[in-house]
C-alpha cells in the first residue's frame, strides 16, 4: 500500500512539472534555437544553390576550364579566374605571413603579464577597435598613406633584391599584392590576437606554474608549453583570420590593381576573386555576369575547405591533447 501510494505521488509530481510554466518556456526555448539553427542552415543552402543557379550558364560554357583559363574578355565572352585565384591566395598568405607572427607576440604580451594591467587594458582595448573600422576607410588609409610612405621601399626592394623573383618585375607599383597583403594583416591581426588570447587565458594556470617551478624560464614556458597547449585554439584563429581575407572586398578592390595576369613578383599590380566582382559587376552582360557569379561560387568553395581544413586540424590536435 504504501509503495503504491509513493508510485502515485512521483506520478503527480512528475505530471506537475511536465506542466510547469518553466518546464514550458524550457520547450519553447529549445524549439526556438532548434529552428534559428535550421534557418541559418536553410540560409546558407539557399545562397549556394541560388549561386550556382546563376553560375549554370558559365559553367555549362566553360567548365571546369574557369578554374585554370586566364583571359578575362567581355568582347569575345571568354573568362577565367586563374589570375584572380592566384590574387587571392597570394594577398591571404602575405597576410597571414605578418599577422600571425605578431598576433600570437601581442595575445602572449597580454596574457604573460609583462607589464601592468593598466599598460595591457587600453592595448586590447584600441586592438578590439581595430575589428569596428570599415575596410572602405582602411583601403583609403592605404592609397593616401600607406602607398606614399612604402613606395620608395618598394622600390629599393626592386632594385636590390630585383634578382629574386618575388621582388622583380620591372619598376614596382604603388597598387600591388604586397601592399593589399600589409592592408588585409592590420584587418585580420585582431581576430588572431583576440582567440589566441581568449585561449592562453582558458589554459589552466598549474600548467604555468609548473612549468616553473621546474625550472624552465618564462620563454619555454611560453614556447614549450603555453603555445603547444593552445594550439588548437590559435590554429582556429589563424583559420577564421584566412577566411576573412579571402573574403575581403573593398581592399582588394582599391589597392590590388586589377591587372588580368599572374606574376611571380609580389611588388607588381595583379587581382581577386573580390575585386573583379567588385569592379565589374555593374556594367557585365549577362554570360559576364554569370561567370562573375562562378567567381564568387569558387570563392565560396575555396572558404569552404579553408574551413574543413581548420575543423580537421583543430580535431587532430584535440585528440593529441586528449
Amino acid at each position: 500500500m504504501a509503495l503504491a501510494e509513493d508510485f502515485q505521488a512521483l506520478s503527480r509530481e512528475t505530471l506537475r512539472k511536465k506542466n510547469s510554466p518553466t518546464r514550458v518556456i524550457d520547450m519553447g526555448f529549445w524549439g526556438l534555437t532548434l529552428t534559428l539553427a535550421v534557418a541559418a542552415g536553410a540560409v546558407l543552402i539557399w545562397v549556394i544553390v541560388q549561386t550556382a543557379i546563376s553560375a549554370g550558364p558559365a559553367i555549362q560554357a566553360f567548365g571546369l576550364g574557369f578554374l585554370v583559363t586566364t583571359s578575362w574578355s567581355p568582347v569575345t565572352n571568354i573568362f577565367g579566374v586563374l589570375p584572380q585565384i592566384y590574387g587571392t591566395l597570394v594577398t591571404s598568405f602575405i597576410a597571414l605571413l605578418i599577422a600571425v607572427p605578431v598576433g600570437i607576440g601581442v595575445a602572449v604580451f597580454l596574457t604573460e603579464d609583462f607589464v601592468p594591467k593598466f599598460v595591457t587594458t587600453p592595448i586590447a582595448f584600441a586592438i578590439e577597435l581595430i575589428v569596428a573600422i570599415p575596410s572602405v576607410v582602411l583601403g583609403l588609409w592605404g592609397l593616401f598613406v600607406l602607398i606614399p610612405f612604402l613606395r620608395p621601399f618598394f622600390s629599393f626592394l626592386n632594385t636590390t633584391l630585383g634578382w629574386i623573383p618575388i621582388f622583380g618585375g620591372g619598376t614596382p607599383r604603388g597598387n600591388n599584392l604586397l601592399i593589399v597583403g600589409l592592408v588585409l594583416s592590420v584587418m585580420i591581426v585582431p581576430i588572431i590576437i583576440s582567440i589566441t588570447r581568449s585561449t592562453f587565458e582558458a589554459l589552466p594556470r598549474d600548467l604555468h606554474n609548473g612549468a616553473l617551478a621546474l625550472g624552465a624560464t618564462r620563454w619555454e614556458t611560453i614556447l614549450r608549453v603555453m603555445i603547444p597547449a593552445g594550439l588548437s585554439g590559435i590554429i582556429s584563429s589563424v583559420m577564421l583570420a584566412m577566411g576573412r581575407a579571402l573574403g575581403e572586398t573593398m581592399v582588394a578592390a582599391m589597392m590590388v590593381g586589377n591587372a588580368n595576369r599572374i606574376s611571380a613578383s609580389i611588388l607588381q599590380p595583379g587581382s581577386t576573386i573580390t575585386g573583379l566582382i567588385a569592379s565589374q559587376f555593374g556594367e557585365a552582360g549577362r554570360l559576364q555576369v554569370s561567370s562573375l557569379m562562378y567567381a564568387g561560387l569558387v570563392l565560396m568553395v575555396l572558404s569552404l575547405i579553408v574551413n574543413i581544413m581548420a575543423e580537421l586540424i583543430i580535431r587532430q590536435f584535440q585528440n593529441i591533447e586528449r
